[in-house]
């Protein structure tokens, strides 16, 4: 049985909390949204000159500057936000809430009101074209214009048509571009950027779990499949006849610590799957076990206040232990230093090193840590400088 999706607004956020983009207006709502952009700069330049004329003496007088200040751009909020409801309203661009300063209300408004005016001005040459293509339209008709004037001035009316769709073209560019710079990206905008961070983040995903499977394939064939061989022969050794008791015996210790080796093997590249002390015994033993298997001491420093979700406590998993394998295999430090905590809703991993530095976030295995953590909409910072020391920052949101 298959569900459908539940039917949400144009523009209210999803149930993950994700805004719904809108859809793109139709060109008749957009003209119309050009045509009520030039009717608001006209309010915006009557508002400079009536407000703007009398404050304009107390803006440049110290004392009364502030109190000026805010009275000229508490009238230039509500002029900006007639032009947020009009960009909403007939382009579809719908701005999130977020608190805007007054010196960007104030150069939006000033430039809007310059940028509208000019659109007005280009539109007023449109209908002027229009008016004249209207009467050539009638002399051509009652006779009274030749071809060759005729040519002429369909030649110089299409370029200048050409120019006019152009101007008007570019003014409505300036035009979103002002308010997304004013009111920051549209829910759209962010919807879009969240689809190419989504199939960004998928596709790193994939890579790293091949690379991951790859890796596992080598270590059990160049690792635990070589061992095995080593044990088989041992044991064909023994079994041969013609030897002495002593000799069988050594053969046979060999081939116990060559099994021994070969289950300590198995259960490094088990941990490195997927360690099961993660379901049974959480995140503060699984860590531990890191630092047991690590040749390198490890000062560890952890304070979870609440229970975390199993995908970050995997990724932090993950991201301490492929930190301190490449810290004691590239590093030649003498000490790590782990700390997880929270902030708020966000865990933050850190690993720090005092070894040679010089690690390289593009390498496979920071590569492979910057895309668990991206599926996690988390973050990966690497600060390496040549002579150490190490730092590996992981940013993962608990919520």
């Amino acid at each position: 049985m298959t569900t459908q999706p539940l039917p949400t607004a144009p523009g209210t956020a999803l149930p993950g909390g994700e805004p719904t983009a809108t859809p793109t207006p139709a060109l008749p709502m957009r003209a119309a949204g050009v045509l009520l952009g030039c009717l608001t700069a006209l309010l915006g330049l009557l508002y400079f000159v009536v407000a703007g004329t009398p404050l304009g003496p107390l803006l440049l007088w110290p004392r009364t500057r502030r109190r000026a200040f805010v009275v000229l751009t508490a009238g230039a909020r509500r002029l900006t936000a007639l032009e947020r409801w009009r960009r909403s309203v007939f382009f579809g661009d719908r701005f999130p809430d977020r608190s805007v300063p007054d010196q960007r209300i104030l150069r939006y408004l000033a430039t809007r009101t310059y940028a509208g005016l000019l659109t007005g001005v280009v539109l007023g040459l449109l209908a002027f074209g229009a008016v004249l293509a209207g009467l050539i339209v009638a002399s051509l008709v009652r006779g009274t214009l030749d071809w060759g004037e005729l040519v002429t001035q369909v030649l110089l009316g299409g370029v200048l048509l050409f120019l006019d769709v152009q101007g008007l073209f570019s003014l409505e560019a300036l035009d979103a571009r002002l308010a997304r710079e004013c009111f920051g990206p549209s829910e759209r905008e962010l919807m879009q950027q969240r689809i190419d961070e989504l199939a960004t983040s998928r596709a790193a995903v994939l890579q790293a779990v091949d690379t991951e499977r790859r890796r596992i394939e080598r270590d059990l064939h160049d690792g635990v499949q070589q061992r095995l061989v080593a044990l088989a022969m041992l044991l064909g050794r023994a079994r041969r006849g013609g030897r002495t008791p002593e000799q069988a015996r050594s053969l046979l210790e060999q081939a116990h610590k060559e099994s021994q080796d070969v289950l300590t093997e198995l259960r490094e590249v088990a941990w490195r799957v997927y360690p099961t002390a993660l379901d049974n015994l959480g995140l503060r033993e699984a860590l531990a076990g890191v630092s047991e298997r690590c040749s390198i001491p490890i000062r560890t420093d952890f304070a979870l206040a609440e229970p975390l979700p199993a995908s970050v406590e995997t990724a932090a998993y993950f991201v301490v232990s492929e930190s301190v394998t490449n810290a004691a295999k590239h590093s030649a430090a003498t000490e790590i230093q782990v700390s997880v905590r929270t902030y708020g809703p966000v865990l933050v991993i850190r690993v720090e090193d005092n070894g040679v530095g010089g690690a390289k976030p593009e390498g496979s295995g920071l590569t492979g840590l910057r895309s668990r953590v991206g599926a996690l909409d988390g973050r990966l910072h690497v600060h390496s400088p040549s002579g150490g020391p190490t730092t590996i920052t992981a940013e993962l949101p608990c919520a």
